[in-house]
């Protein structure tokens, strides 16, 4: 029976359509690989497959310590009480220097040498009262042998003791006078015995230390408290950190508190160091006050004026469990999560509480126990496959 135009018409129309449908499905049917790596979860979870986990570490969660601490910036600097400028105690020429940057030398030691005015004055008082006391004694000794004989009166004994006994007061004040200068008994007594003047006057090291700074040269003029000094010593065995600590932090700190410190010359050693004195002002553009500590540094492997980071114990240590930093998500909500599995297969997300981070190292106070495994690699992945799923 012949079909009629309607029919014809109707038919293709339902062809037409069946078409364009068939083609919608295959164009919003997903390809079998994109199936295959995309994650699949249950309302509180996410699976990962074979290919995924390689992006994602897992360990088990172990407690560590971690002490509550502030960090600050400084600088390294020479122990001041132990660092001395080496000036002259009197006025004059340098005739000679013994030391150059850099030298070790002993308490006595002689550093450098001056001509000095004063020094020839002191010394020409010391041989003009040893003459003097020569004549008195001569005196003396001549009026008591005439006294024994009745050869002079008692008023001529007397004066001539008197005599005698300022003198040798002038003497004895003559040679503390050159003893100043750094004469020793036996120079003196040279000086006494040659009638001549030794103008040269020895600087010495009042104690042992390393040369750190040295201006002195022959031929200059120099007098007490002149800046710069010639030279400088300084007790490099031990060295001070001066760190700028924000004001806030001031509450926390007290002398005797470690100190730990880093410079990048040394990037993996750390010196450590205790507080001994905290400023009393805060310096009113930075906001920070001055803390010093002390250090001790044997080999002299810190200089002055190195750059350096302190770390200050401000607490004793507590145990807690430590997740790495790279396992801790902060959600948009502040929300801080960490990724749990039992089978390493399926992650489940765990809020917990966060404090201390520390070594590369996140304090976790709440929420996940020691021994349970935890994403520490990889955890962002696995929050942004649960926010991709979930919509």
């Amino acid at each position: 029976m012949p079909l009629s135009k309607k029919a014809i018409g109707v038919g293709s129309g339902i062809v037409l359509v069946c078409l364009v449908a068939l083609a919608w499905i295959l164009h919003r049917s997903p390809e079998p690989e994109a199936v295959a790596e995309s994650p699949t979860r249950s309302p509180q979870s996410v699976k990962l497959t074979e290919t995924q986990l390689k992006r994602v570490r897992v360990d088990v969660a172990d407690t560590r310590a971690f002490t509550e601490r502030r960090e600050a910036l400084g600088y390294i600097d020479f122990d001041q009480e132990r660092s001395v400028a080496i000036t002259p105690p009197y006025a004059g020429r340098i005739t000679s220097v013994k030391v150059q940057p850099g030298d070790d030398v002993g308490r006595g030691a002689v550093i450098y040498t001056i001509e000095s005015p004063d020094l020839i004055q002191a010394e020409s008082t010391l041989i003009s009262s040893a003459g003097v006391l020569k004549l008195t004694s001569s005196v003396l000794q001549r009026a008591r042998t005439l006294y024994a004989v009745q050869g002079i009166p008692q008023k001529e004994l007397d004066q001539a003791v008197s005599e005698e006994q300022a003198a040798d007061a002038a003497y004895r004040a003559a040679r503390a006078a050159v003893r100043v200068f750094g004469k020793s008994e036996n120079e003196m007594d040279r000086i006494e015995s040659s009638r001549k003047t030794d103008s040269d006057m020895d600087v010495i090291a009042p104690f042992a230390g390393r040369v750190t700074s040295r201006n002195a040269a022959v031929g200059m003029l120099v007098q007490p408290g002149m800046s710069p000094a010639p030279l400088v010593i300084s007790d490099v065995s031990t060295m001070w950190l001066i760190a700028a600590v924000p004001e806030q932090d001031l509450p926390a700190l007290h002398v005797g508190q470690k100190v730990s410190v880093s410079v990048d010359a040394y990037p993996t050693r750390q010196f450590e160091a205790k507080i001994s004195n905290i400023g009393e002002t805060v310096d009113p553009t930075t906001r920070r006050i001055l803390v010093r500590s002390e250090v001790r540094d044997p080999k002299h492997e810190l200089r002055p004026q190195m750059f350096a980071t302190f770390v200050i114990q401000t607490g004793n240590p507590v145990t807690d469990v430590g997740v790495p930093v790279g396992g801790v998500v902060r959600e948009g909500d502040g929300t801080m999560l960490v990724w749990v599995t039992k089978d390493r297969t399926e992650f489940f997300p765990r809020p917990v509480k966060t404090g201390i981070v520390q070594d590369g190292y996140e304090q976790i106070l709440s929420g996940v126990s020691a021994g349970e495994q935890v994403a520490t690699e990889g955890a962002l992945f696995l929050s942004n496959a649960l926010a991709t799923s979930s919509k």
